[in-house]
């Protein structure tokens, strides 16, 4: 686990630039690491927590990562919840009190940077029911390294509930479970201002009540913080208002969240009926809501070994299915800002400013270094968007493996037309499948794009591709490899890339 990697010792690490004369920075990705060379050149020795290569949504860390935070004069993240969360608890854990210890893409907006929503625009039949954390939880120390326990303590009901995970390859992992009672193990653990989907099962009709209880988990040694407790109310198979719940706010679908606010200690229900997303979410209270889990929701148990816990095969159980398949936890913005060269302005500005804080000896060198990749930055913006504006309109359509270029296409003139999943850890399901042959076939799309160090787990984007008879074209995200080793190389090789693979080619 994360919390295990930390150096420990009587007395703080020497400082690395004590003895090597340059300020040792950690950074959590490759991108992040090259940003940082760009201002501080000569003086700065950068590493990387996530290596090229590997994707920072599920790179787990290991002692060395401990040691290069632990050593560092300072460190960089994106943050955004872009990263695994046990990247960042490794990271917080050993950095120096004294050292920054910088989340850019929150605290770039300050510099101009433009921030995107991240909606989950997916629209189901039946409700959506999800788990989020709310708040910071400062009031009680805690930082993005603390964590938010979210447990099932009882339960009324003529049959078993159900919450689990299925994840990317049809692994089971069950979070909460009324058949054997409840304990410790009967628990989400969330990272703060976070949100995870989840599966519900209930295994016989009527009007199931679910108590639950909130801890702030500041540390990993410490004990939880109290948080709120309260009962949410299931409409199983019959009708809502058989429930007992007066004036009930009736969740029958669209997107809901169980909430545990860490900073006012409620629970509370977060719904949107119209599917929109986290940000269009209204805030309700939990002895309001009743969750309707309508009759068209029963279905057969599966033969797959992982669900057994529902029952035997083949009988009926009622279930409100998570809207994508994989381990997805998330925040409320999407994390990937670099895709619009003007947040990397902030991004390298906050760079600059971070490490003439650290060694202001070195002040004249790193504003002299920004000011020299800035501009460099402002002709990499210009070409992107030299290449987007000779691609004609009709055919600037993004097809992608996930979907992480929101910001390539709004700062570009782009229109992200499809994605296998939105998020890489996901496994795409038939109708995921069928509605992207769709978007290629009705939009005419001449090609799609894939990340390339996610083509091992992008089989589904590859196949569709070849049967629709259109192209399979590299595009950058959030990885370097032997190809692309900077910034600059990556907005660089994408822009070629667009205009290579969508705009027409000229017959030889």
């Amino acid at each position: 686990m994360a919390g295990s990697l930390a150096v420990t010792s009587c007395a703080p690490p020497p400082r690395l630039s004590d003895q090597d004369g340059r300020v040792q920075v950690v950074t959590t990705t490759g991108l992040l690491r090259d940003l940082v060379q760009q201002v501080g050149g000569d003086r700065v020795n950068v590493v990387s927590i996530v290596p090229d290569g590997a994707d920072p949504h599920s790179f787990e860390p290991t002692l060395r990562s401990a040691r290069d935070a632990a050593y560092a004069d300072a460190a960089f993240s994106n943050y955004a919840l872009l990263e695994e969360h046990a990247v960042v608890k490794v990271l917080d854990a050993n950095i120096d009190a004294g050292a920054p210890n910088v989340a850019l893409a929150e605290r770039a907006t300050k510099y101009a940077a433009e921030v995107i929503p991240l909606v989950e625009n997916l629209r189901l039949d039946t409700p959506w029911l999800g788990l989020r954390s709310i708040g910071d939880g400062a009031a009680f120390g805690a930082d993005r390294a603390s964590q938010v326990r979210l447990s099932a303590t009882a339960a009324t009901g003529p049959g078993d509930a159900w919450a689990y995970l299925t994840g990317t390859f049809g692994d089971t992992t069950v979070t909460f479970g009324s058949a054997d009672g409840f304990d410790d193990d009967d628990t989400a653990v969330l990272p703060l201002d976070a949100h995870t989907h989840m599966s519900w099962a209930f295994t016989e009709p009527g009007v199931y009540r679910l108590r639950f209880e909130a801890a702030l988990q500041v540390d990993d040694d410490g004990p939880g913080v109290p948080r709120g407790a309260g009962t949410l109310t299931f409409a199983v198979g019959v009708d809502p208002a058989r429930a007992g719940v007066d004036d009930a706010v009736v969740v029958d679908g669209g997107h809901a969240d169980l909430a545990a606010d860490v900073d006012t200690g409620r629970l509370v229900v977060r719904y949107d009926p119209d599917g929109g997303g986290d940000h269009s979410q209204r805030t309700l209270p939990l002895e309001d809501v009743v969750v309707e889990v309508p009759t068209k929701a029963l279905s057969e148990v599966p033969a797959e070994r992982s669900l057994r816990f529902l029952g035997r095969p083949g009988t009926g159980v009622y279930q409100l299915p998570q809207a994508v398949l994989g381990k997805h936890v998330h925040g409320e913005i999407d994390p990937h800002l670099w895709h619009d060269v003007r947040n990397v302005m902030a991004y390298v500005q906050l760079v600059r400013d971070t490490l003439v804080d650290v060694d202001p000896a070195g002040a004249s060198v790193y504003r002299a270094r920004t000011r020299d990749y800035l501009r460099e930055l402002d002709r990499l913006d210009a070409t992107m968007r030299r290449a987007v504006g000779s691609i004609p309109a009709s055919r600037r359509h993004l097809v992608t493996s996930h979907d992480a270029f929101g910001y390539l296409a709004k700062a570009y003139g782009l229109k992200v037309s499809g994605f296998v999943t939105p998020h890489p850890g996901i496994e795409p399901s038939l109708a995921d499948r069928r509605r992207l042959a769709r978007t290629i076939a009705d939009l005419d799309v001449p090609a799609v794009f894939l990340e390339p160090n996610l083509r091992a787990r992008s089989s589904t984007l590859v196949d569709v591709a070849r049967e629709q008879h259109v192209k399979v074209c590299p595009l950058y995200g959030d990885a370097f490899d032997a190809t692309v080793r900077s910034y600059a190389q990556l907005v660089r090789h994408n822009a070629r890339s667009l205009v290579q693979c969508l705009a027409p080619q000229e017959n030889p």
